[in-house]
């Protein structure tokens, strides 16, 4: 059985945790690491992965690439930016690490995606877009015809 200064003190690391999380969603084109992300939140770097991971599923970095991940979608359907800017827009340093991970959580390279997407969602409101094209995670991407060929 928990006593109560044991579940306090798992509360207010869940509070950690989510503000963690937040910070990510809020400031996901900023340059973060796991290592500013630990220190924002009173928590050494290995703790915060290790108890993020149990609390969302995956490491505070897989979470701020979804995000990334999912903004990028959302510019590249949009369709005025190439895929390099929309890199950079997201706050991705690397063309090759973004190319690589969209490609893991959406199943197509940014590029094809940009020249598929914006006609799949046209006349769709935005918030239905941004929901029937949400990245999936943990590689989970269906493999596409074109990877079939």
């Amino acid at each position: 059985m928990s006593t109560r200064p044991e579940e306090a003190t798992k509360l207010r690391e869940l509070a950690r945790l989510r503000s963690v999380r937040d910070r990510i969603d809020r400031e996901y084109a900023q340059p973060l690491d796991v290592e500013a992300l630990a220190r924002g939140a009173s928590m050494s770097a290995g703790h915060l992965s290790r108890q993020f991971k149990l609390a969302y599923g995956e490491s505070p970095y897989a979470y701020l690439m979804t995000r990334r991940i999912e903004r990028a979608m959302a510019l590249l359907r949009r369709g005025d930016l190439s895929v390099t800017e929309v890199c950079f827009e997201v706050g991705c340093g690397s063309l090759g690490t973004f190319s690589t991970r969209f490609t893991e959580l959406v199943g197509m390279s940014p590029g094809v995606y940009r020249r598929h997407a914006a006609a799949a969602t046209v006349g769709m409101p935005s918030c239905i877009a941004k929901q029937v094209t949400r990245p999936i995670r943990n590689r989970e991407a269906p493999a596409t015809e074109a990877q079939l060929d």
